[in-house]
């Protein structure tokens, strides 16, 4: 164990202290005194790294209604059993009311098993701290977090005369690059330090992530508390439910805000495996707006369409989407798709939607006010930000991808027409035309 000046990060040893001290039943306060660190960041280092174990010795449904459900043909209509004795397939993932038994004790300090006497027994879901693993995912963020004029006069001005113009639309270098890789003679690496060396028309401020952003203050931590709304939704159940069906689309949900928190907002639903995205204007942010878009959804593409298309959502915790149940059942209270929720303070976990929320804030900058938009507008928003070229794509635009892999009236919500590459505008003049 070593005593670090306050403010410097944890070592291995104080990872094994941390683990000792536990298995010891001592409390966070005890921990941090000999550490010399705040207790804060004993709490934050156990919820951040503790390692959730499935269940040892409980073979069964570990559904809380399993002894007294008697449901029936959820995955088939013709199946006489209760679903809870089929071998063929796990009803958990099929039943909307599934909640798994859990151990009321890791929703309080210390959060994991460490140190409890019923450990080897209990049939709960087990969480532990492990100071060997907890250390190599820190030193792995740690690495990941630290990985920033050959021409003639001539040529530089060709170059200038088609880059400068397309920038001022508000188009990405990779578009502009993608869409002119034959004119453009040099590598995109060159281009921007052209920009750089102030050897445009245009400057290297005049590009969208040019630009710094603000620092963020640093938010505390919740604690991990089970929410009913995140019962069998989280995201470690996204990446089980994924893993069990490889084949369905995931679909990644939120919401873009304006200058009035009551006033209008968007809500965006965009397809993982053709980045092609859909907007839609919500009078208000909240649940009832969100549940009414679906239906609308529900009800335009019937409910094969619907069911195949929007199989597996993710969203985030915002309030307007702690209504699972609106989402996922229809009006006779089918099952009709499949809510999840990231992690707290962890967008990254669906980091294409948060990517494209970019290009929306090049045409509605933040501060900006959405009392004057129509949904005509925000459709014609969408199919520009559909027709830009992305690196992650290979070169094509989500509408090349979206052709192939998504049904013709999912298409027709953002717009059939796509935009020629040099039309494109990502800038706030697109919506005052």
């Amino acid at each position: 164990m070593s005593k670090n000046p306050k403010g410097s990060h944890l070592t291995l040893s104080d990872r094994i202290f941390i683990e000792k001290s536990l298995n010891e039943h001592k409390r966070f306060n005890e921990i941090a005194h000999s550490l010399c660190k705040d207790p804060s960041t004993i709490s934050k280092e156990i919820i951040r790294f503790m390692d959730e174990k499935p269940i040892i010795h409980y073979k069964g449904n570990d559904c809380k209604y399993f002894m007294t459900c008697t449901k029936s043909r959820l995955c088939s209509s013709c199946c006489p059993e209760f679903c809870r004795y089929c071998n063929t397939h796990d009803c958990r993932w099929l039943c909307a009311d599934y909640e798994p038994n859990r151990c009321p004790g890791i929703n309080t300090p210390p959060y994991v098993c460490n140190g409890c006497v019923n450990a080897s027994d209990c049939s709960y879901p087990k969480q532990f701290y492990r100071a060997e693993q907890a250390h190599a995912q820190y030193m792995e963020r740690l690495h990941s977090s630290r990985q920033g004029i050959n021409t003639s006069p001539e040529q530089l001005q060709k170059l200038n005369d088609l880059v400068s113009p397309l920038i001022r639309q508000g188009q990405p270098l990779s578009h502009i690059y993608s869409a002119h890789a034959s004119d453009i003679q040099v590598s995109r690496r060159t281009l921007y330090n052209y920009l750089d060396q102030g050897l445009f028309d245009v400057r290297n401020i005049d590009l969208p992530r040019r630009v710094r952003y603000k620092l963020r203050k640093n938010q505390r931590q919740a604690n991990p508390i089970q929410y009913d709304y995140r019962n069998r939704r989280a995201y470690r159940d996204f990446e089980k439910y994924c893993n069990a069906f490889p084949d369905y689309e995931v679909v990644e949900l939120d919401t873009v805000k304006g200058t009035q928190e009551a006033g209008k907002c968007l809500m965006t639903l965009l397809f993982r495996k053709s980045s092609f995205m859909l907007i839609f204007l919500l009078e208000s942010c909240t649940q009832a707006e969100v549940a009414n878009v679906f239906d609308t959804l529900y009800s335009a593409l019937g409910r094969r369409l619907f069911v195949n298309t929007f199989r597996i959502i993710l969203t985030d915790n915002g309030p307007e989407f702690k209504d699972p149940w609106s989402i996922e059942k229809d009006s006779e209270g089918r099952l009709r798709a499949k809510v999840f929720y990231c992690d707290p303070y962890a967008s990254s976990q669906k980091a294409r939607l948060e990517k494209n929320h970019e290009f929306i804030r090049y045409v509605i900058p933040k501060g900006r006010t959405m009392q004057t938009l129509t949904q005509e507008k925000v459709t014609l928003l969408a199919q520009h930000i559909n027709s830009t070229a992305r690196d992650s794509l290979n070169g094509k635009t989500p509408f090349d991808l979206a052709e192939v892999v998504l049904d013709k009236k999912v298409l027709a919500f953002s717009g059939r027409k796509k935009v020629s590459p040099d039309n494109v505008l990502l800038k706030p003049a697109l919506l005052k035309k």
